[in-house]
């Protein structure tokens, strides 16, 4: 899962915005550096993660990545499932348009971000203003993410052509995500996650 994912499920959960939104930008123990419920958040994201990674329909699609970008394909997954909760928000939520989602969430976040790490502040200053979690509905915004990942970290160049692994089998990810991401939101209001 992604930035909206996480956040959507949080949501669902109860469970701290921040935190869900922060944690893979801490490294190891949290307990002492945050307070109990942001704390939380990150642990529920890291279980979230773990969750997801072994999911069998997880599996499948990684299979259908071809051998020059299947070691990226967790992260192309990553982006590409919230590609999906973009997308689907209306049904997923009916409860609220996405943009008083993504505006309830920023309204929570930001006014905790003097207290973060650097690099936290530096997403935090382009995810909002630049509109990433409604635009990543669209492909090309997709591509245009996975492209700038490699851009940063040249260790993961692969991104780059991994978007034709989405292209070439978007149908069949998106039955995959639609027989778990239910079952996620379910665990998440059951505060199971």
């Amino acid at each position: 899962m992604n930035f909206l994912a996480h956040l959507h499920l949080a949501s669902l959960a109860q469970s701290s915005l921040l935190g869900n939104l922060l944690a893979d930008f801490v490294r190891g123990n949290p307990d002492d550096s945050f307070a109990p419920d942001i704390v939380e958040g990150i642990y529920m994201h890291r279980r979230v993660d773990v969750l997801t990674d072994g999911l069998p329909e997880v599996t499948t699609a990684k299979r259908w990545f071809r051998p020059e970008t299947r070691r990226v394909s967790p992260i192309t997954l990553d982006v590409m499932w919230d590609h999906f909760v973009s997308r689907h928000w209306a049904t997923l939520n009916p409860q609220m348009e996405l943009a008083d989602f993504i505006a309830h969430a920023r309204a929570d976040i930001v006014p905790h971000l003097p207290n973060t790490p650097p690099r936290f502040i530096n997403l935090n200053n382009y995810l909002w203003e630049e509109r990433w979690l409604e635009r990543y509905s669209d492909m090309d915004f997709i591509a245009n993410v996975l492209n700038g990942m490699a851009t940063r970290r040249p260790k993961l160049d692969a991104l780059r052509a991994s978007w034709q692994d989405l292209e070439d089998h978007y149908e069949p990810l998106e039955e995959l995500f639609w027989q778990f991401y239910p079952r996620m939101m379910a665990l998440a209001e059951q505060k199971s996650l």
